[in-house]
This record gives C-alpha cells, structure tokens and sequence, in this order.
C-alpha cells in the first residue's frame, strides 16, 4: 500500500531526530553529567554589552555591544590596539561570521589591527582599521548582546544559588585568603567580596582537571582596596604553589583554564593594577575596571570596560565543564525545549549598543538593568544595577575541554549543551514525534480501506 508522502516523511525524520539529538556528544566529558559553558561568549576574550575602552591589545577576540574606543587616553600620544593575536586556526572558524572584533557600535581606534580573522562595526569608524588574515568593514553584528546578556545573567545568578561543594573551604587570614577543593570534577566556592578585597594574595588548592566556580557576593569589588597582587594556585607536580602569570601557571595553565570568577549581583569590579588576575571573569552586570598594568590571563564577560593604560587581556579561555543547575519548578514539569548539540544559530539582525534585561529562562525571574555612556573624548562611563533571580537555570553550551570551540557559532542562538542529562526528555520527545508519525500513517491505512 502507498503511505502519503506526508506520513512517511514526519515518521523518517521523527526517527533521524532522535538519532541525532539522543546520540551521546564527542565531546562529553562526563556521561554522568550535563556539561555547559558559556555560548558565543566563551569564544571571545572580552565580550562587553556596553562599551569598551582600553588599550594596548586583546590576545583573543573581541565582540562589543555598544562602542569600542581603541585609541587610548591621550589625544596628542593615540596608541594602537591590536586583536586575536594567539587565536588558532579553529577558534577563527568558531567565532560568527569569523569576526574576532565585533564593535555593534562606533570604532573610534587610532591605528585598530585585526590580527587574524574578520572585523565588523555597526556605526561609525574613526581611524584606521587593518584586518592581517581576513577582512574588515561595516556591517551587522552577527550577535545579539540583549539576548546573551539574559542568559548569562541567568547563567550566573543560577552558579551562585547552587550550594557549596562539599569539602571546600574559604579561610580568611591576614592579608591572605585560601580555597581549598577536594572534589576532581567541581569545587563551587561563596565568599563576600567584602573578605575578598582583603586579601593581599590569593591562593587557590583544587585537583588538577577540576572545575572551579568562586562565587563572589556582594554589589561590588575592588582588588585595589588592599593591593591584591597575587594569585597563587596550586601545582600537584611540583606540591607548590605558583604565582600565575604570562610565562608560569600551575599544571600548565590547566587550573586557570577552568578557573570562574563569578560576580551575579556586582554593578562595580575593579582589577588592582599590579595584578595579574588567574581565570575567566563573569560580571554581566558588572562595570569592569580593566586598571593600567597588570592582564587578566582569562576572559572578561561585564556590561562594559575600561583600562587606563596598559592593561591586557590575555588568549586563556574558559574551558571548564560547568554543571547543570535546574530550578525547582513552581508549575508542573514539562518536557523542555530541545536544543541542538553544537554551536548556537545565527542572526544577523542589526544590533545597537545594548540595554541590559530580559529573562532567559522559563521560571526564572531577572530584572537587570545597565547603562554605558560615553562623554566627550570617547571614555565610556558604566554604571549597572540587577536584581538577578536566584532560581534561573544554567544556560547550556559546549562541553569541550579543548581551547578552541565548536566551528559553527553565531549569535542570538541557545547556548548549546552536551552530556547525558538532556537523554531523558529528548527521548520523550522523540518518541511522540514517532508516535504522531505512526498515527498518521494509521489513518491513512483506514482511509485508504474505507475506499476500497
């Protein structure tokens, strides 16, 4: 008997969904385990909502919701500023469009060069602009930063609700704190920036290969308050610790690489300028201050920038595992949206300096709001203020270990997952797509009877 077309076709790709949705990820790094990252964020040094102004180079790449001003304080000294100098081949192919410099808005740069990869800006250009390895021009932004903001908004105030890990400890002494982790796959740390920004040093003593969230409480935090110049971390090879830095970091920069400096509520980070600070820094509502001297060896996620001399940021981004963290639902469970393993889809829709808000995630409830402006001579001033809500889920993105990210992100997409925790729904959900194909094909067979 023929099946219509229709029938067949539901059924077949019913079948083909499942298989690929329910098939394990290659990159999972622990089936017992949902394995999030941070979306299209995690594929740029500096992801700014607002604006970004700083000189003399960002080693990664760099996307800018609002305006980028590269060209330094002096106007009678302007200085360059170069991008994506230590990006490999692959993370050049991950970022969207291929675009290591994304400026949503106006690029005011003296002498901006685009070292490896494309560049792109929404407004308008003043100075020059070079790309070494690609192209460079005005257009769209191929990310949405309202839509990121919201979901690593939600993101970070989930990282904070969820409990400590079990056998972590903060110890607070004189000029110094200490966190210590036992667990080998995640240790989840919450201290007050209040004792933070006391520290004269900081030293971190977790295994090798874990991951480590410090949740940092409070609405602002200033390393500059007691001269915070170190971050030691703890190296198993040698049983000591080590001073990070550019040229030496414990277990060959594997601690820092999976290091999360978490500020869900903070509207002000100041980096001391003497510091080199270890780890990746999410502050979505937060105004960085970048300072004049020492790098962050790791990627900076705030509302907006700004560094006053020399300040970097260095190529080492976060290539931790994070956990899934799912809010208690206040209404009946149902089977969750499916989402792609991969990279998050794209858009091209044009994008303007954004204002922070929106909520991400069905139960949670964010009322974020930020502010970047820029004043005469082009330096931005930020200010922010959220009230994220503490029960907002994880969004979900690549599980990779690996520096360099899935080749196909662009913006405006879910942040992708991998991992076994999604199987279960997808399974469900798959199956009633089969069921709903089956049932068609059912009622043509008993219509085709009828007939005959």
């Amino acid at each position: 008997m023929r099946i219509p077309t229709s029938a067949a076709a539901l059924a077949v790709g019913g079948s083909f969904a499942l298989a690929g949705l329910v098939a394990p990820a290659a990159h999972a790094a622990d089936p017992a385990q949902e394995c999030r990252s941070l979306g299209v964020a995690n594929l740029y040094g500096e992801f700014v909502e607002g604006d970004d102004h700083h000189v003399p180079d960002a080693e990664g790449a760099v996307a800018v919701g609002g305006d980028a001003y590269f060209a330094g304080d002096d106007a009678k000294n302007p200085r360059s500023f170069s991008v994506g100098q230590e990006l490999t081949p692959g993370q050049v192919a991950a970022l969207p469009g291929g675009n290591a410099l994304v400026v949503a808005g106006n690029l005011n740069g003296h002498n901006t060069q685009v070292m490896k990869g494309n560049g792109v800006y929404g407004g308008k250009l003043t100075g020059v602009l070079e790309a070494h390895q690609g192209k460079v021009g005005p257009g769209a932004s191929p990310i949405d930063f309202k839509a990121e903001f919201a979901k690593l908004r939600a993101a970070s105030a989930a990282l904070a609700a969820a409990p400590r890990t079990a056998g972590t400890s903060v110890q607070a002494d004189t000029g110094k704190v200490t966190l210590t982790g036992v667990d080998p796959r995640l240790n989840s740390f919450t201290v007050d920036a209040a004792t933070l920004q006391l520290a004269k040093d900081v030293y971190l003593k977790v295994p090798a290969g874990s991951v480590t969230v410090v949740n940092v409480t409070g609405g602002s935090y200033d390393m500059a308050a007691a001269g915070t110049t170190g971050f030691h971390l703890w190296d198993a090879g040698t049983s000591a610790f080590v001073l990070d830095d550019k040229l030496q970091s414990a277990a060959g920069g594997g601690i820092r690489a999976r290091l999360l400096w978490n500020f869900p509520t903070a509207t002000k980070v100041v980096k001391n300028s003497a510091a080199a600070w270890a780890g990746t820094v999410l502050a979505p509502n937060a105004a960085f201050e970048l300072g004049s001297g020492g790098p962050v060896n790791g990627s900076v996620i705030v509302a907006s920038l700004a560094g006053s001399g020399g300040a970097e940021t260095h190529h080492y981004p976060f290539t931790g595992c994070l956990p899934a963290v799912v809010p208690t639902p206040s209404t009946p469970a149902t089977v969750p949206p499916v989402v792609p393993s991969g990279s998050p889809s794209a858009t091209t829709t044009p994008s303007t300096p954004a204002t922070p808000g929106g909520s991400a995630t069905p139960g949670a409830s964010t009322s974020p709001s930020a502010t970047s402006s820029a004043p005469a001579g082009g330096k931005p001033n930020a200010s922010a203020s959220v009230s994220p809500s503490a029960s907002a889920a994880v969004p979900a993105a690549s599980a990779s270990a690996s520096a360099s990210p899935s080749a196909t992100a662009t913006a405006g997409g879910n942040l992708a997952h991998t991992g076994s925790g999604p199987v279960l729904p997808l399974a469900i959900g798959g199956a009633v797509v089969l069921a709903a194909g089956g049932g068609i094909v059912v009622a043509a067979r008993r219509r085709t009877a009828r007939k005959a």
